[in-house]
């Protein structure tokens, strides 16, 4: 059996592994570790006889007082009366803080979708990899930011995402 890999994810993880690597090798007075923060997000809904889930850790890097870059890695299970999916990808991000209580964001998501649907004595099952681009403006205070991102490659049939607005709360230590 062959697995096949997605050359943006391998792309994104050597971007990733790049950045990090040169950061570190940047100023030696400034410990490496003390400038990762881990957080991420953890999402739970009950609604209309469906259950969803979703956990999304996340680990940025400070550039500087005003950039931060990172990867993250999401998994997502949602069933309900006639379908069911299962979700997992995972994520380069940049954020941007022009000025205090402002962050921008930009975040690449790659995730691979495997859905069923059932009507009748029909099942239509699915899988498929899908990219996502979002942009996002938030309000942050300390450890913790607020706001909304818009994904620019929404796909109304193969997104997993109800829409190309997506609220966020994002919480790193």
């Amino acid at each position: 059996m062959k697995m096949h890999i997605n050359t943006n994810i391998k792309l994104s993880s050597f971007i990733f592994i790049a950045i990090l690597s040169s950061c570190a090798l940047h100023g030696q007075e400034d410990s490496f570790w003390s400038k990762v923060r881990i957080g991420g997000n953890i999402g739970i809904d009950f609604s209309n006889n469906s259950f969803s889930a979703s956990i999304a850790p996340t680990a940025v890097y400070d550039i500087n007082p005003w950039i931060s870059t990172g990867a993250g890695l999401s998994f997502g299970y949602t069933n309900g009366d006639n379908y069911n999916a299962i979700n997992y990808g995972g994520s380069i991000i940049t954020l941007f803080t022009p000025i205090q209580g402002m962050q921008l964001s930009a975040e690449f998501e790659e995730t691979s979708v495997h859905r069923s649907f059932r009507s009748g004595n029909i099942k239509i099952k699915q899988q498929y990899w899908y990219p996502a681009l979002f942009l996002g403006a938030g309000y942050a205070i300390q450890n913790v930011s607020i706001g909304l991102r818009y994904d620019v490659l929404y796909d109304e049939d193969k997104s997993i995402y109800a829409s190309p607005y997506t609220p966020f709360v994002r919480v790193f230590f």
